[in-house]
This record gives C-alpha cells, structure tokens and sequence, in this order.
C-alpha cells in the first residue's frame, strides 16, 4: 500500500536521554527501516541514517508506544504515503517521493547517508 512513518524514539537514561528517529517504509511483509539522527530538512544536505533490521507492518500504525524492557518510548512525528522511484537493496540505495505533511518531496538514502529535496 505504499505507506511510510517518522517515529521518535526517546530512550530515558537517568537524567539523560537518546533521541532519534526511525523511519520505516512499507515493503510487502515488513517495513525497510533507518534510524535517523536528525530529522529530515529540504534541501538541507545529505546526513548520516543507520540501516536497521527490517521492522513489522504494526509500526506503520501506533501513534505512541511504550517499548517492554525500558527501551524508551515511540511517538509518530509524521507518516503518509510514497511513490517509488528507485530501491536497490545490494547498492542500499532507495530513492522515494514522500508525501506527508512535514516530510515532503523526494527522499535519496545512499548508504548511510539521505537527503529531502524538492519535487521537481
């Protein structure tokens, strides 16, 4: 169905706390998922992502969610759908056209690095 979520992950430690995102973006039985670091500005430049094991289609959905064994808290900061362009798995290049509501436009991840730029 060609759906896609921004989620923030906030892991509490003591009087700190690790923030950062996960997208994830629906494939036919799971979600290609990428932790980011910060979220995506357009036409801000490329930006370190982690590659992450695939998650489950269930994340698409939750709004908020508190993780089990104190491995912090999900929030959906955006979510919506994509037109694919380009994915190569071997290459980890994936190239989509998001259309949400804070993210919006076309988004290139090669390796471990992405990018939102205009819908040209």
């Amino acid at each position: 169905m060609n759906r896609w979520v921004l989620l923030e992950h906030k892991i509490l430690g003591g009087k700190l706390s690790d923030i950062h995102y996960d997208f994830l973006v629906e494939d036919q039985l799971d979600c290609f998922t990428w932790k980011f670091f910060e979220i995506p500005l357009l036409n801000k430049g490329f930006f370190k992502v982690g590659k992450q094991p695939n998650h489950r289609l269930v994340w698409l959905s939750r709004v908020e969610y508190q993780l089990s064994n104190n491995r912090g808290l999900i929030k959906r900061i955006d979510h919506g759908t994509y037109s694919h362009i380009y994915h190569n798995q071997d290459s980890q290049e994936l190239k989509i056209m998001l259309n949400g509501k804070l993210l919006k436009g076309l988004l290139i991840i090669k390796g471990n690095f992405c990018q939102l730029t205009k819908n040209n």
